[in-house]
Protein backbone atom coordinates (compact mmCIF):
# COMPACT_ATOMS: atom_id res chain seq x y z
CA UNK A 1 0.00 0.00 0.00
CA UNK A 2 1.00 3.61 -0.55
CA UNK A 3 0.32 6.38 1.92
CA UNK A 4 0.52 10.07 1.07
CA UNK A 5 0.92 11.80 4.43
CA UNK A 6 0.41 15.54 4.00
CA UNK A 7 0.38 18.56 6.25
CA UNK A 8 -2.25 21.30 5.92
CA UNK A 9 -1.51 24.55 4.11
CA UNK A 10 -0.41 27.80 5.69
CA UNK A 11 -2.75 29.74 7.98
CA UNK A 12 -2.55 33.36 9.12
CA UNK A 13 -1.23 32.13 12.48
CA UNK A 14 1.48 30.10 10.75
CA UNK A 15 2.57 33.24 8.93
CA UNK A 16 2.61 35.23 12.17
CA UNK A 17 4.41 32.51 14.11
CA UNK A 18 1.56 31.84 16.53
CA UNK A 19 1.12 28.48 18.20
CA UNK A 20 -2.16 27.06 16.89
CA UNK A 21 -2.61 23.70 18.54
CA UNK A 22 -6.28 22.77 18.39
CA UNK A 23 -7.57 26.27 17.70
CA UNK A 24 -9.54 25.96 14.46
CA UNK A 25 -7.70 28.48 12.30
CA UNK A 26 -8.60 28.39 8.58
CA UNK A 27 -6.21 28.49 5.66
CA UNK A 28 -4.85 31.80 4.46
CA UNK A 29 -4.89 32.76 0.80
CA UNK A 30 -1.34 31.43 0.61
CA UNK A 31 -2.49 28.17 2.19
CA UNK A 32 -5.35 27.84 -0.27
CA UNK A 33 -2.90 28.33 -3.14
CA UNK A 34 -0.57 25.71 -1.66
CA UNK A 35 -3.38 23.19 -1.26
CA UNK A 36 -4.63 23.92 -4.77
CA UNK A 37 -1.12 23.27 -6.10
CA UNK A 38 -1.10 19.99 -4.18
CA UNK A 39 -4.38 19.10 -5.88
CA UNK A 40 -2.86 19.74 -9.29
CA UNK A 41 0.05 17.50 -8.39
CA UNK A 42 -2.23 14.68 -7.25
CA UNK A 43 -4.86 15.06 -9.97
CA UNK A 44 -3.71 12.11 -12.05
CA UNK A 45 -3.07 9.77 -9.12
CA UNK A 46 -5.58 7.15 -8.08
CA UNK A 47 -6.50 7.75 -4.45
CA UNK A 48 -8.56 4.97 -2.92
CA UNK A 49 -9.18 6.47 0.51
CA UNK A 50 -8.70 9.85 2.19
CA UNK A 51 -8.73 10.69 5.90
CA UNK A 52 -8.08 14.06 7.53
CA UNK A 53 -8.06 15.85 10.83
CA UNK A 54 -11.44 17.54 11.37
CA UNK A 55 -9.78 20.92 12.01
CA UNK A 56 -10.74 23.20 9.13
CA UNK A 57 -7.20 23.88 7.92
CA UNK A 58 -6.64 20.16 7.37
CA UNK A 59 -10.15 19.52 6.05
CA UNK A 60 -9.90 22.27 3.43
CA UNK A 61 -6.42 21.16 2.40
CA UNK A 62 -7.69 17.62 1.89
CA UNK A 63 -10.69 18.83 -0.12
CA UNK A 64 -8.50 20.91 -2.43
CA UNK A 65 -5.95 18.11 -2.72
CA UNK A 66 -8.66 15.65 -3.74
CA UNK A 67 -10.56 17.97 -6.08
CA UNK A 68 -14.32 18.10 -6.53
CA UNK A 69 -14.63 14.67 -8.13
CA UNK A 70 -13.06 12.88 -5.17
CA UNK A 71 -14.02 15.16 -2.26
CA UNK A 72 -16.95 12.95 -1.23
CA UNK A 73 -14.63 10.12 -0.20
CA UNK A 74 -13.04 12.22 2.56
CA UNK A 75 -13.38 10.86 6.10
CA UNK A 76 -12.31 12.39 9.41
CA UNK A 77 -10.65 11.15 12.58
CA UNK A 78 -10.27 13.18 15.78
CA UNK A 79 -7.09 11.26 16.53
CA UNK A 80 -5.34 13.25 13.79
CA UNK A 81 -5.92 16.65 15.44
CA UNK A 82 -2.88 18.80 16.15
CA UNK A 83 -1.16 18.65 19.53
CA UNK A 84 -3.05 20.54 22.22
CA UNK A 85 -0.79 23.42 23.20
CA UNK A 86 -2.96 24.41 26.15
CA UNK A 87 -2.08 27.88 27.43
CA UNK A 88 0.35 28.46 24.56
CA UNK A 89 -2.35 28.52 21.90
CA UNK A 90 -2.62 31.88 20.17
CA UNK A 91 0.71 33.12 21.52
CA UNK A 92 3.83 34.12 19.62
CA UNK A 93 7.09 32.35 20.47
CA UNK A 94 8.36 35.67 21.88
CA UNK A 95 5.35 35.85 24.22
CA UNK A 96 5.89 32.27 25.37
CA UNK A 97 9.58 33.02 25.92
CA UNK A 98 8.59 35.79 28.31
CA UNK A 99 5.96 33.74 30.18
CA UNK A 100 7.26 30.17 30.12
CA UNK A 101 10.94 30.27 29.10
CA UNK A 102 12.10 27.00 30.65
CA UNK A 103 9.35 24.95 29.05
CA UNK A 104 9.91 26.63 25.69
CA UNK A 105 13.63 25.83 25.83
CA UNK A 106 12.84 22.23 26.75
CA UNK A 107 10.39 22.07 23.84
CA UNK A 108 13.22 23.04 21.53
CA UNK A 109 15.93 20.89 23.10
CA UNK A 110 14.08 17.86 24.52
CA UNK A 111 10.52 17.96 23.16
CA UNK A 112 9.68 14.48 24.40
CA UNK A 113 9.97 15.71 28.01
CA UNK A 114 7.40 18.51 27.70
CA UNK A 115 3.81 18.50 28.90
CA UNK A 116 2.02 21.49 27.42
CA UNK A 117 0.61 23.74 30.16
CA UNK A 118 -3.01 24.23 31.14
CA UNK A 119 -6.29 22.68 30.10
CA UNK A 120 -5.99 20.55 26.99
CA UNK A 121 -2.20 20.62 26.97
CA UNK A 122 -0.63 17.41 25.66
CA UNK A 123 2.74 15.71 25.51
CA UNK A 124 4.16 14.20 22.33
CA UNK A 125 3.55 10.75 23.75
CA UNK A 126 -0.12 11.58 24.24
CA UNK A 127 -0.31 12.80 20.65
CA UNK A 128 1.30 9.59 19.44
CA UNK A 129 -1.03 7.45 21.57
CA UNK A 130 -4.07 8.84 19.72
CA UNK A 131 -2.53 9.56 16.30
CA UNK A 132 -0.99 6.16 15.62
CA UNK A 133 -4.27 4.25 16.19
CA UNK A 134 -6.03 6.79 13.94
CA UNK A 135 -3.36 6.25 11.29
CA UNK A 136 -3.74 2.48 11.62
CA UNK A 137 -7.53 2.79 11.27
CA UNK A 138 -7.04 4.79 8.09
CA UNK A 139 -4.77 2.06 6.70
CA UNK A 140 -6.96 -0.86 7.74
CA UNK A 141 -8.01 -3.03 4.82
CA UNK A 142 -5.94 -1.29 2.17
CA UNK A 143 -4.81 -3.57 -0.63
CA UNK A 144 -1.30 -3.92 -1.97
CA UNK A 145 -1.95 -1.48 -4.80
CA UNK A 146 -4.13 0.98 -2.90
CA UNK A 147 -3.25 4.59 -2.13
CA UNK A 148 -4.33 6.46 1.00
CA UNK A 149 -4.19 10.23 1.49
CA UNK A 150 -3.86 11.41 5.11
CA UNK A 151 -3.93 15.15 5.84
CA UNK A 152 -2.92 16.13 9.34
CA UNK A 153 -0.63 18.53 11.18
CA UNK A 154 3.00 19.24 11.92
CA UNK A 155 3.32 17.52 15.30
CA UNK A 156 1.04 14.65 14.26
CA UNK A 157 3.04 13.97 11.10
CA UNK A 158 6.29 14.14 13.03
CA UNK A 159 5.30 11.60 15.69
CA UNK A 160 3.98 9.24 12.99
CA UNK A 161 7.18 9.59 10.99
CA UNK A 162 9.33 9.02 14.07
CA UNK A 163 7.55 5.69 14.50
CA UNK A 164 8.02 4.68 10.86
CA UNK A 165 11.66 5.82 10.85
CA UNK A 166 12.35 4.03 14.11
CA UNK A 167 13.68 7.11 15.89
CA UNK A 168 12.70 8.45 19.33
CA UNK A 169 10.31 11.36 19.76
CA UNK A 170 13.25 13.37 21.11
CA UNK A 171 14.49 13.63 17.51
CA UNK A 172 11.36 14.95 15.84
CA UNK A 173 13.03 18.30 15.09
CA UNK A 174 15.66 16.57 12.91
CA UNK A 175 13.40 16.76 9.84
CA UNK A 176 10.91 19.33 8.55
CA UNK A 177 7.23 19.35 7.68
CA UNK A 178 6.44 22.30 5.42
CA UNK A 179 2.89 23.49 4.63
CA UNK A 180 1.13 20.98 2.30
CA UNK A 181 4.26 18.86 2.26
CA UNK A 182 3.99 15.27 1.05
CA UNK A 183 5.55 12.25 2.69
CA UNK A 184 5.28 9.01 0.72
CA UNK A 185 5.23 5.77 2.71
CA UNK A 186 5.04 2.31 1.18
CA UNK A 187 4.77 -1.15 2.67
CA UNK A 188 2.81 -4.33 3.12
CA UNK A 189 1.20 -3.17 6.38
CA UNK A 190 1.10 -0.21 8.75
CA UNK A 191 3.85 -1.86 10.80
CA UNK A 192 6.13 -2.44 7.81
CA UNK A 193 6.36 0.92 6.07
CA UNK A 194 9.33 2.52 4.33
CA UNK A 195 9.74 6.27 3.92
CA UNK A 196 10.08 6.87 0.19
CA UNK A 197 9.74 10.66 0.19
CA UNK A 198 10.09 13.02 3.14
CA UNK A 199 8.92 16.67 3.27
CA UNK A 200 8.41 16.91 -0.50
CA UNK A 201 6.87 20.30 -1.28
CA UNK A 202 8.01 20.64 -4.88
CA UNK A 203 4.47 21.67 -5.89
CA UNK A 204 4.97 25.11 -4.33
CA UNK A 205 8.59 25.58 -3.24
CA UNK A 206 11.82 25.73 -5.24
CA UNK A 207 14.46 23.09 -4.52
CA UNK A 208 16.41 25.38 -2.22
CA UNK A 209 13.42 27.48 -1.23
CA UNK A 210 12.32 28.36 2.27
CA UNK A 211 9.83 25.78 3.48
CA UNK A 212 9.87 25.97 7.27
CA UNK A 213 7.28 26.80 9.89
CA UNK A 214 7.70 29.64 12.35
CA UNK A 215 5.87 28.02 15.25
CA UNK A 216 4.70 24.62 16.40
Amino acid sequence: MRILLARHGETPWNAEGRYQGQEDIPLSEVGIAQATALGVRLADLRIDRAVASPLSRATRTAQLALGDARASQLLFDDGLKEIGHGEWEGLLASEIAARDPQRLQAWRDAPDTVQMPGAGGESLQQVFDRAWPAFARACDGLGAGDTLLVVAHDAVNRVLLCKVLGIPLSRLWTFRQAPTTLNLLEGASVDALDVVRLNDCAHHTAFFGEAVHRAL
